[in-house]
């Protein structure tokens, strides 16, 4: 049985990361890995910490190429491959460009597709973009849709899909997070809590933000709701800003030496999830910490008006704020000042899985392998 797996940036390494060991594993399955390389430094700082080699690099990361220019390399450097190796079964993750052209081009080919992590939506193709409309491209050609919750199952049953083909599995994300929680905390993160002086009394609270639907305006209303914030004296906020303009320049512009305020670069997932571990809140826009942070019980609200992701939000671990200024305040102070709404947020179940979806994942694709 022969399985590529292709998956291009950070997220959707980490997530795929699980399925690639688990596959590596069984002798009974040739199993390729191929990177497009959409995100090359964070994509490979993931591939080093599990250890992964790949077989196909593509290297399409171009500074400042268009959606358009890299689809277009995706077209043209993976369909070699896939006639090359001829696979049974091609596996990709979530919601990226790579994810929705690997599903094309398995179509085109006859190739069996299996969608990892499938039915997230939130039923606006502009929130997000480019990512919501990537998934349901995906999601129309997959074979297998691998849905991490019953809320995504039931998704996809409304578009029409055949409920056979629909499994749900948790979502791989816990099984990456519970690998890398157990490694030891680098020093950088130890060196950073010593330098803040994180303690009972002065609080870590780590932001992420750096989705294209809050480039402009809502960013830089993220921001200055962040300095009102960090003007309370009793926290400290650690904001690693991604490398891309639209994120730097306002960034930099309003939060540079603002006190109580660290801006780092963007770090690599192990000191991430250890920071994580540390921070007494989180203010994100970015899914994959929407799935992580209720493995630690750590409050977290959302920079968006909307989210794929409504059972962190139903299971109250998680908590849509938007981007004004004012409302960030105000649920933020709300959480630091009052103690039972903290707890309640923190106590919360996390909906997204028990550690073990690659294996199951794996196992679907074997146990089925005569009648798929």
């Amino acid at each position: 049985m022969r399985i590529l797996t292709v998956f291009g940036t950070r997220p959707e390494a980490v997530k795929m990361a699980p399925v690639v060991r688990q596959l590596a594993a069984l002798p009974e399955v040739e199993a390729r890995v191929c990177v497009t390389a959409q995100h090359r430094q964070m994509l490979d700082q993931v591939l080093s910490l599990f250890h992964i080699r790949p077989d196909y690099d593509l290297n399409l990361m171009r500074e400042g190429q268009s959606l358009a220019q890299l689809s277009a390399d995706i077209f043209t450097n993976l369909d070699p491959i896939l006639e090359d190796f001829k696979p049974d079964w091609v596996l990709a993750q979530g919601d990226t460009t790579t994810v929705a052209i690997t599903s094309l081009l398995c179509f085109y080919r006859q190739i069996r597709f299996g969608h990892v992590e499938a039915g997230l939506r939130t039923h606006d193709k502009w929130q997000p973009f480019p990512e919501e409309v990537n998934r349901r491209i995906a999601g129309v050609v997959a074979d297998l849709h691998f849905a991490p919750t019953n809320w995504s199952k039931e998704n996809l049953l409304r578009e029409g899909v055949d409920e056979s083909i629909v499994k749900v599995t948790g979502n791989t994300v816990i099984d990456a997070l519970q690998f890398v929680a157990k490694q030891p905390e680098p020093d950088e993160v130890k060196n950073l809590m010593e330098t803040l002086g994180i303690n009972a009394s002065r609080r870590l609270i780590l932001v992420t933000a750096h989705r294209r639907e809050n480039f402009g305006e809502p960013l830089e209303n993220i921001c200055r709701a962040l300095v009102e914030i960090a003007n309370r004296g009793d926290v400290e906020i650690v904001y690693p800003v991604h490398l891309n303009p639209n994120v730097q320049e306002p960034v930099n512009r309003l939060l540079h030496n603002v006190e109580h305020i660290t801006l780092l670069p963007p770090l690599d997932y192990l000191p991430l999830v250890h920071l994580m571990k540390h921070a007494h809140l989180i203010l994100t826009d970015s899914g994959g910490i929407q799935e992580e942070a209720p493995a630690f019980g750590i409050p977290t609200l959302v920079l968006r008006d909307v989210t794929e992701r409504p059972e962190g939000v139903e299971a109250g671990t998680l908590k849509l704020v938007g981007t004004e200024t004012f409302r960030i305040i105000q649920e933020t102070q709300q959480l630091l000042e009052d103690k039972t709404a903290y707890e309640t947020m923190s106590h919360s179940i996390n909906p997204y899985g028990d550690g073990h979806s690659a294996e199951k994942i794996v196992q679907i694709l074997l146990n089925g392998r005569e009648n798929l």
